[in-house]
């Protein structure tokens, strides 16, 4: 059969020639070019055409987005891989747009170079028979699989059920797709609103108990005396209120992922009972007489420094140790800038079709504070605070004004539009006149009101005053309108 023909276009010599290896040994027929015009030079052999393009983003003489576009322009059908050492969310996604098969960011193994490039040729129908016998001893290999659980790609724009493509991010998509091949624990760390029971279903939703159960129990959620119940199960009568036998989550659990949420809450006398099931995966109900066996997998997490927590007595290090056999932390979202624009966009899509709204953007103006906003709450705060905008604003953009008060307080650029609602561009005509106090105020609420298109709250928020003081000082402008309006301001 014959080889397909890889076209490869990267400005680096080295890493050209490097790529071009490994894929020859996978059986491709490889060309480099250096540059755009060298790309483009090819093209216009007509005896040849590549069946996939793997494309360098920075060339000598173009962008390598450009040439994408310029390609797609002239009918360029292939299907092209796009690589770059300078990844971002929005080069991922204008990458994407351009109808880039994949997305890699330099450094990566070089093995994903030609998992990307089968991937692709299958997708466009060219995978050779080598390359479809492997992929299905490889399906065969990971069954069962539910329908819905994709393999994991190379391209990490967005990743079992989370969103980004910063550098901390990439290392927990590589992190879940390697725990997720074993039965292994895990032990999950990170902030409030990091995503940490995201990762935990990513894990089961890749591994092979897809199909099982996957049970999430909040420990810190659940009383202390009802925790053992919860977990365990109960019979009759063990308990006031226990009218039947119950099952807990780990006899739910069975076959598939049991989750332990806030594991460092859970009190010491019940950490002894988890330790105790750890061991050999058997477990007694509460009022029981014989012990039962479980087959689940456990995963846990905790929003607290777990060593801290050992030192103050909170949490048994035997059992931590125990636990602690994959570690996977969380990064909070002020290390991942990059994907805090690429998360807005989402929620902002996502709640838009949900209340029957037009938005379909952030203003220039609205990303850049969201950008520099330091997000406490991580994404789970940045997907209320969208939420909240889209349910109180409509319109085709998010604008500076409809963002709540919280994220323009401590912003540069929100704090110079504030200004600007109080004071006169530099350079504006006064007429050399200091205007008296009274009525710069009125200037100031007046040009807030109109810039919020007569909404007086989103006013008063951007002008950090109530409200009724808008309403109170609109009413007295309207009753001493004229003479004794300067002293009508301060009755």
């Amino acid at each position: 059969m014959d080889n397909k023909n890889i076209l490869l276009v990267d400005d680096t010599k080295t890493l050209a020639e490097m790529y071009a290896h490994a894929l020859s040994l996978k059986g491709y027929q490889v060309t480099i070019a250096h540059s755009g015009a060298e790309l483009f030079s090819i093209l216009e052999n007509d005896a040849f055409a590549p069946d996939l393009l793997v494309l360098d983003v920075r060339l000598p003489d173009m962008s390598g987005l450009e040439a994408l576009s310029r390609l797609r322009a002239i009918g360029f059908n292939a299907p092209v891989i796009v690589i770059t050492g300078h990844g971002s969310v929005h080069m991922a996604v204008e990458a994407m747009r351009l109808g880039a098969a994949d997305f890699l960011v330099k450094p990566f193994p070089i093995e994903k170079l030609s998992e990307s490039a089968g991937r692709a040729l299958e997708s466009a129908g060219l995978a050779t028979k080598g390359e479809l016998n492997e992929t299905e001893e490889q399906m065969k290999e990971a069954e069962p699989v539910t329908a819905t659980a994709k393999r994991p790609q190379s391209v990490r724009t967005g990743f079992g059920g989370f969103i980004g493509i910063s550098l901390p991010m990439q290392l927990v998509y590589d992190i879940i797709e390697n725990a997720a091949k074993s039965n292994a624990t895990v032990f999950i760390t990170g902030e409030s609103g990091t995503g940490k029971e995201v990762c935990a279903e990513a894990i089961h939703r890749y591994s092979r108990r897809a199909g099982e159960p996957f049970i999430a129990i909040n420990c810190a959620a659940i009383p202390r005396e009802l925790l053992e119940s919860e977990l365990f199960g109960h019979v009759k009568g063990a308990f006031t209120g226990a009218v039947s036998d119950r099952d807990g989550a780990v006899a739910q659990a069975n076959g598939g992922t049991l989750f332990l949420d806030e594991i460092a809450e859970m009190a010491p006398e019940m950490q002894t009972k988890l330790l105790r099931f750890l061991q050999n995966l058997t477990y007694r109900k509460v009022g029981g007489s014989r012990d039962e066996k479980a087959n689940v997998r456990i995963i846990c997490a905790t929003n607290k420094d777990p060593l801290e927590e050992i030192k103050n007595g909170y949490l048994r290090q035997d059992l931590y140790y125990r636990l602690h056999v994959i570690p996977i932390h969380m990064p909070p979202l002020r290390q991942r800038k990059n994907d805090v624009i690429d998360l807005s966009d989402h929620f902002l899509r996502q709640y838009a079709k949900e209340e029957g709204k037009s938005f379909r953007e952030f203003s220039p103006e609205a990303e850049q504070v969201l950008m520099a906003f330091p997000w406490p709450g991580n994404v789970r705060q940045l997907q209320n605070v969208v939420r909240g905008i889209t349910v109180l604003h409509d319109g085709p953009a998010v604008t500076l004004s409809m963002l709540p008060p919280m994220l323009l307080q401590n912003n540069a650029e929100a704090r110079a539009f504030r200004t600007g609602l109080l004071y006169p561009a530099a350079g504006a005509d006064t007429g050399g006149d200091i205007s008296p106090l009274w009525k710069v105020e009125r200037t100031a609420i007046e040009n807030a009101i109109a810039l919020c298109e007569g909404n007086i709250p989103k006013a008063a928020a951007l002008l950090e005053i109530s409200p009724s003081t808008i309403y109170r000082k609109k009413m007295m402008w309207e009753k001493h309108n004229g003479g004794g309006l300067e002293s009508a301001q301060y009755m």
